[in-house]
């Protein structure tokens, strides 16, 4: 069966059921983002540059003190207070169409998303998902998940093609997701048998070139260094990885294409579903326009012919394929099995691309052997009998 991922809910994905043998404490700066509306990252990047914006532990101690009173087993009534305070026009940057939100109740804090699917969206269609967070050390939390339309009061509007008018009670705002169509994946980027399948803007800030490579059927996550990158890298004592001081993303530097090929996302930020568990979760669905993915997919998962739309979803979309070939990681160190296996000379230069695939045996294990590793050793076998 291949790997699929809830495709509605708050995208948690199915993680390795390994535990890491030193679990890391992760301390996560709140971003109270229903206050006001993100400014635009074009705006931004062209504002002249000023200090950072500090946030204060007064501003959260005084917002985890005051006095908050939400139902939150009532998904509209959540819904409404959420909407309620948004601006009149807010931008939805990832390319899986999710406005993530955070807020604190109560003691607990809480994350939640409002998602225009480009599946149903123009069918009048909202999904509204909120969950306590997820911590190390805890269980999964109840995700609530909500199809909401014009029967729950809630208007869905197509104002022009990436534009989007929500109506609730007396208030609209307009949702203007992510407009990337210009974006393209430079051609000397990209090697002679892959193909650039659309543009994505990560949640966590980083925008990426998803590409294909058609001979040995598997997909790369390209980081998109076309604009302005929010990170930092530091590099690995293996060689050619470095990771991302922000993110925890690990990228192997491809000196033949001046490129950086995603490698790696640290365990701990996938076990907690954070801004950084990986793109795996805002794959280009504003820029599939015909068939090519899914025969794409197809390629790489046979046994879904028939099954799948153009999206690689299933069973009424609940469900869809999930692209994920970089490796879950506990430690940095090993991520230096990606560098060697580029290094070692059995590996032909045409079939490299495969030294930076990891398969589900691999992760579970956390034991990472590249894909052209694991083919080698069954040639190796195959041999000797």
């Amino acid at each position: 069966m291949p790997c699929a991922r809830p495709r509605f809910a708050a995208s948690r994905r199915d993680r390795p059921t390994a535990t890491p043998s030193t679990p890391r404490l992760l301390r996560l700066a709140l971003v109270l983002l229903l206050a006001a509306g993100p400014a635009g990252a074009a705006r931004a990047e062209m504002a002249a540059p000023a200090p950072p914006r500090i946030h204060t532990n007064q501003s959260y101690v005084e917002e985890l003190s005051r006095p908050t009173r939400l139902p939150v087993d009532d998904s509209l009534a959540v819904f409404a207070a959420v909407f309620g305070q948004l601006p009149d026009r807010v931008t939805v940057y990832p390319t899986e169409n999710y406005y993530y939100f955070t807020f604190l109740h109560d003691g607990a804090p809480w994350n939640g998303n409002i998602r225009l699917d480009a599946s149903d969206r123009d069918r009048g269609k909202l999904h509204f998902a909120y969950s306590e967070d997820l911590a190390d050390w805890r269980d999964e939390t109840d995700v609530a998940h909500a199809v909401l339309d014009q029967s729950h009061g809630v208007i869905v509007e197509k104002v022009e093609r990436l534009l989007y008018r929500v109506t609730f009670g007396d208030k609209s705002v307009l949702f203007a997701l992510n407009d990337l169509s210009g974006v393209k994946s430079p051609a000397d980027l990209l090697g002679p048998d892959e193909k650039f399948v659309g543009p994505i803007f990560d949640e966590s800030g980083l925008r990426f070139f998803l590409v294909f490579n058609s001979r040995l059927k598997l997909f790369h996550y390209l980081l998109d260094e076309t604009a302005r990158v929010p990170e930092q890298f530091v590099p690995m004592k293996s060689g050619r990885i470095v990771v991302g001081k922000r993110t925890g993303y690990g990228f192997y530097v491809d000196g033949q294409r001046a490129r950086k090929i995603l490698v790696g996302v640290a365990f701990a930020n996938s076990r907690v579903n954070n801004y950084f568990d990986g793109p795996f979760d805002q794959l280009p669905d504003n820029f599939i326009e015909d068939d090519s993915f899914r025969d794409m997919i197809l390629a790489v998962a046979p046994e879904l012919k028939g099954k799948i739309d153009r999206y690689g979803g299933w069973g009424d979309g609940a469900q869809r394929y999930m692209i994920a070939p970089y490796y879950y990681y506990q430690h940095t160190g090993e991520l230096a099995a990606f560098d060697r296996c580029v290094a070692d000379k059995r590996v032909p230069e045409a079939n490299r691309p495969a030294c930076f695939v990891i398969d589900e045996e691999s992760q579970q294990s956390f034991s990472p052997v590249p894909r052209a590793i694991k083919e080698l050793r069954g040639k190796t076998a195959r041999g000797k009998r």
